[in-house]
């Protein structure tokens, strides 16, 4: 398995090295050993599964607030998603900025998402599924988004949403944050 680093500082792409031979591979796809290593944390507490039935699907931008800030690690097992990470720590470098990639069945990437950063991602295709790691439960309380849309973070998403929630449609922008996470 490969840690890249990502613009975004502490977040990271992970891609998976195989072993193949006759019968197909077999590969790391998590490494607590290598998340040390690397600084990163690996204590997960949840795991979930996004199901998206159709092409267009807009999840996000999502976080939690302090004391439940998670670390995530976010895959996509099944079809493909454009996959965007915005980095909402008001004391990173990195503050503001934003890294997409896309993620799927086929490439078996899955992108490490630091506490402090809102996720979000698009369906590029029908039937989707996505498996999340988190290393905080879901505190509703803190459930938090910024505006998919918000220019300040000018995000060029591939498609015109086709399917948004209400909430997610109704999100402050970045500019309009009382408490940001850190």
């Amino acid at each position: 398995m490969k840690l890249l680093e990502t613009p975004i500082s502490g977040a990271h792409l992970i891609e998976v090295e195989p072993a193949r031979d006759e019968r197909g591979f077999f590969a790391r796809s998590f490494c607590a050993d290598t998340f040390r290593a690397h600084g990163l944390e690996g204590a997960f507490a949840q795991a979930g599964i996004s199901y998206n039935i159709l092409c267009g699907t807009l999840r996000g931008l999502h976080y939690q607030l302090p004391p439940h800030s998670e670390v995530k690690t976010v895959r996509c097992t099944r079809g493909r998603v454009f996959d965007v990470i915005a980095d909402l720590r008001p004391t990173s470098a990195t503050f503001g900025e934003t890294f997409q990639v896309e993620l799927s069945a086929e490439n078996r990437r899955t992108l490490y998402i630091p506490r402090g950063c809102a996720h979000g991602f698009q369906t590029l295709q029908d039937d989707v599924e996505l498996v999340y790691h988190m290393t905080a439960a879901y505190a509703p309380e803190a459930a938090r988004g910024v505006r998919w849309d918000d220019p300040q973070l000018g995000i060029a998403w591939p498609l015109a949403p086709r399917v948004l929630s209400d909430a997610d449609r109704t999100w402050p922008f970045l500019s309009e944050h009382e408490k940001l996470p850190e």
